[in-house]
C-alpha cells in the first residue's frame, strides 16, 4: 500500500518526524535535539498557535501515532517519553490558548433539560456568511474539490476521536456515545461506516481516498480542527471537553449538510457523492437530540464537575471550526484557492 509523503513544516516537524519515523533517522536525533525544549521555543516563538504551521502539523502527527492513521510512523515509538513530553507541551499551550480565545456561554444548572437548553442556543444558526450557504449557490466544481480535500483531514477518521471518551464514561453518558457512535460506524455494516461512505464520495470526484493524501495542502487551521478534537480525546481530565465538543458537532451538522447536498448537486455530481451528506441530513437530526440531553445532559446531572468543560468543549468546536470555515469562505470569495498549494488529484 502507497503511503503519504510527511513534508514538515518547520524545524519542530521537521524534528518531530524525523524522531517518530524512527529507525536510523530517530537514531540521528539521539541525545542531539531536545525536542520538548524545541517545542516550547516554537510555542514562545508563535504569533498565534492555532494558525503556526509548524506547531499544528507536528501535533497532528504526534496525535497520527496514537490512532495509527499513518502507517509509516513507527509504533514503537507511540509512547516514547521525549515524543510524549513534546505532545504535552504543545497540547498545554493550544489548550491555554483556545481558553483565552474562545467565548463560552454562561453555564447552566447542572440538569439535563438546562444543559440542553444552553447547547441549543448557543448552536442555533446565525445569519450572515455561511461557507455552506455559498456552497449550495456558488461553489465551483474546483471549489467542490476543494472542499472534499480539506474536510478529508477529520472526515476519513469521523468519529474516532470522540470514541476515545467511551471508556471514561459510565451510565446514561456512556449509553448515549455508544449508541451515536454505533451509527457513526455503520451500525455493523461496513460499507455504511461514514468515514467509508466519504472515502465513496471522494473516489465518485475522482480525488485520492488514501488518509493524508492531501495532508500536504491542509493549512494549518485544518490541523486545528481535528487537533481539538484529538487533544479532548486522548486526555481523561478533559472528558467533558470532548463530550461537549460531540454534542455541538452534532447540533450543528444536519442543516449544512442538506446544503452541501444541495450543492454538490447543483455542480452535476451523483449520489455517490452526495450519500455522505444526504446520510447526515437524517441521522444527525437524530443525533443532535441524544447528544443534548442524554450524552451531555446527563453527563452534567451525574457529574456536575464537568459542566464547565462541557460547555467550554461545545464553545470550542463552534469557534475552531468556524475559524476553519471562515478561512475556506474567505479565500473562495477573493478568487483563491484555500489549500497551502496546488496538489495533484
Amino acid at each position: 500500500m502507497m503511503t503519504t509523503e510527511l513534508r514538515p513544516r518547520g524545524p519542530l516537524s521537521e524534528a518531530v518526524l524525523r524522531r517518530m519515523l524512527g529507525g536510523e533517522q530517530a537514531d540521528a536525533t539521539a541525545g542531539v535535539e531536545d525536542l520538548p525544549a524545541l517545542a516550547a521555543r516554537a510555542v514562545e516563538e508563535s504569533v498565534d498557535l492555532v494558525r503556526d504551521e509548524d506547531v499544528q502539523f507536528a501535533l497532528f502527527a504526534l496525535y497520527a501515532s496514537h490512532y495509527g492513521s499513518l502507517g509509516q510512523l513507527d509504533p514503537e515509538l507511540e509512547w516514547d517519553t521525549m515524543l510524549i513530553e513534546t505532545r504535552r507541551v504543545l497540547e498545554t499551550a493550544f489548550e491555554r490558548q483556545l481558553r483565552r480565545q474562545v467565548e463560552v456561554p454562561d453555564t447552566p444548572e447542572p440538569r439535563a433539560g438546562e444543559v440542553a437548553r444552553a447547547l441549543f442556543e448557543a448552536t442555533a444558526p446565525e445569519s450572515g456568511p455561511s461557507l455552506a450557504r455559498y456552497f449550495a449557490r456558488k461553489a465551483s466544481k474546483e471549489q467542490a474539490e476543494e472542499f472534499l480535500k480539506q474536510r478529508s483531514i477529520y472526515t476519513l477518521r469521523e468519529a474516532d476521536p470522540h470514541s476515545w471518551a467511551i471508556p471514561r464514561l459510565h451510565g446514561r453518558a456512556k449509553a448515549a456515545l455508544v449508541e451515536i457512535q454505533s451509527d457513526e460506524y455503520g451500525g455493523g455494516r461496513p460499507e455504511r461506516v461514514h468515514a467509508a461512505i466519504y472515502a465513496a464520495a471522494m473516489r465518485s470526484a475522482g480525488l485520492d481516498d488514501r488518509y493524508g493524501a492531501y495532508l500536504d495542502a491542509a493549512p494549518a487551521i485544518t490541523l486545528a480542527s481535528l487537533n481539538t478534537m484529538s487533544m479532548f480525546g486522548l486526555n481523561r481530565r478533559l472528558v467533558g471537553a470532548i463530550v461537549g465538543h460531540l454534542a455541538a458537532f452534532e447540533m450543528t451538522s444536519s442543516l449544512p449538510s442538506r446544503l452541501y447536498a444541495d450543492g454538490f448537486r447543483r455542480l452535476g455530481y451523483d449520489e455517490r457523492t452526495t450519500d455522505y451528506y444526504d446520510e447526515h441530513v437524517e441521522a444527525d437530526a437524530v443525533h443532535e437530540q441524544i447528544a443534548a440531553h442524554d450524552l451531555a445532559g446527563a453527563l452534567a446531572e451525574d457529574r456536575p464537575e464537568l459542566l464547565p468543560d462541557i460547555m467550554f468543549g461545545a464553545a470550542a468546536c463552534l469557534a475552531v471550526d468556524g475559524w476553519a470555515s471562515a478561512h475556506i469562505l474567505d479565500a473562495w470569495t477573493r478568487g483563491e484557492s484555500s489549500l497551502r498549494e496546488p496538489v495533484e488529484s
